[in-house]
């Protein structure tokens, strides 16, 4: 298993360092038949080594015509964001600490306010509402990819 999982990280970054944009798709089943394993091996890599604490961004599409988009977000090179991401923001997050976030942010100038009210809109208690064990976590990886796709 990890030789085959090195395997398919090594090819997608190799997809993602030819890019001018570090944007790729890639069919998810086309994957799999390359690398002769199965979807889920797919999926296991992606959600292992594909995070948005290395700076990545991940869309897919499940079902037939299911795709991959995977979109590389350079953190490194701005490290207040990295330490947002890592630190700031961790594995779980509050309302009312992510919402400070997202002040200071608007503050910095870094996002404008229509953005502000965006993000605090997607992480909202009511939006969250069907969630309840996990919610402050399920915030903290809405707010990190949202702000992975402002960096761009």
């Amino acid at each position: 298993m990890p030789k085959i999982s090195n395997a398919i990280e090594r090819f997608i970054k190799e997809l993602l360092e030819e890019t001018k944009d570090g944007i790729i798709e890639i069919g998810r089943n086309e994957l799999a038949e390359r690398f002769g394993c199965a979807p889920s091996q797919i999926n296991y890599v992606l959600t292992t080594r594909f995070t948005p604490y290395k700076g990545y961004y991940i869309e897919s599409r499940r079902g037939g015509g299911g795709y991959i988009k995977i979109v590389k977000v350079n953190i490194k090179e701005n490290k207040g964001m990295e330490d947002i991401l890592i630190n700031a923001i961790g594995d779980s997050i509050t309302k009312n600490k992510a919402y400070n976030l997202v002040e200071g942010l608007l503050e910095e100038g870094i996002i404008t306010e229509r953005e502000a009210n965006i993000i605090k809109a997607s992480i909202e208690d009511n939006a969250l509402a069907s969630v309840t064990a996990a919610r402050n976590q399920l915030r903290a990886d809405i707010l990190k990819n949202i702000l992975l796709i402002l960096m761009r």
